[in-house]
Order: structure tokens, then sequence, then C-alpha cells
């Protein structure tokens, strides 16, 4: 059985299709450049656009949110059995394959999304100017959050003063 990315490998080189590059270029991204995309962005990013295809190289997650699930196909590579169960079953998610996609020749009706978000992650939250500069809000590596670390002098005014 081949894999994806042996799969993808052999489609890009044999044919010129711009669709399965796309496909294996994201399928080799890094965890940090493929994150999971949660159910309500994925309703949002095909509005207008029904009756195409969703292609998602990253994972679906369940959004406990949305109570209203409109009809989707979604050809989602990666993510778990359960949880792709939990999307056609209880959230009437078509999920459809490699194999459907190929057949049908619905190439022309898919759209790639790759609109999760990157930024949400807690290590985001300590990049950009350094902890204690005027004007900064990045969060300082403390060893710990209590009432003595890091929360006098240059974290409130009441304190000298607030940066």
């Amino acid at each position: 059985m081949l894999t994806f990315d042996q799969l993808y490998r052999f489609l890009v080189r044999r044919t010129e299709s711009n669709f399965n590059a796309v496909i294996l270029k994201r399928l080799f991204m890094s965890k940090t450049n493929k994150p999971p995309i949660s159910l309500s962005r994925l309703i949002r990013f095909v509005k207008g656009k029904e009756g195409k295809i969703a292609v998602i190289v990253g994972a679906v997650t369940d959004d406990t949110r949305v109570y209203e699930v409109p009809a989707l196909k979604v050809l989602c590579i990666e993510g778990g059995k359960a949880r792709r169960e939990k999307l056609v079953n209880l959230m009437g998610v078509k999920m459809v394959g490699y194999p459907y996609l190929m057949m049908s020749g619905e190439k022309e009706n898919t759209r790639f999304s790759s609109e999760a978000q990157k930024n949400p992650r807690e290590a985001v939250k300590h990049f950009s100017k350094a902890p204690g500069v005027p004007h900064s809000h990045t969060k300082p590596y403390v060893r710990s959050t209590s009432r003595k670390f890091e929360k006098a002098r240059g974290r409130r005014n009441s304190r000298g003063f607030r940066n």
C-alpha cells in the first residue's frame, strides 16, 4: 500500500497537475505550519462555495459551538478515525477519499483550505519586543506565576511605573 507522500510524489512527477503539487508541498509542511482547522472555520471557508470539495491536508477538529452544519464535502488527509466517524455520523459531513476525487473528475471543483490559524500557539505569545521594554505586551518566560514573580515594577502603575 502506497503512503500519501509516495502517491503524490509519483503524481507530481508523472502529471503536470498543480493540484497534486500543492498537496505534496502541504504534506511535507511542519506540524506548526499545518495546524488543525475547526469545523466552524471550515464552514466559514466553504460558505459561498457550495458544491465544491474542501481539501484539507491537516486535521479537522470538532467544534461544539456549531449546531447546524451545512452539507459539506471534505477531503481530509490527516486526522484520527474516531474524529472522522464523529464528523460523518453526528454532523453529516461527507468525507470523500482521494479515489473519489480522481474518479469523479471533480478536481476543478476543489478548494484548498489552509485557513487554520498558526499564531494562537503559546510559543508565539513570547515573540516580539522583550518583556519590560516600553509598550511591550510580550509574555515573559517566568519560573512561576504567583504574586512575587514579575508582577511589580514595570507591570503595574501602582508599583512605580508601567511599561
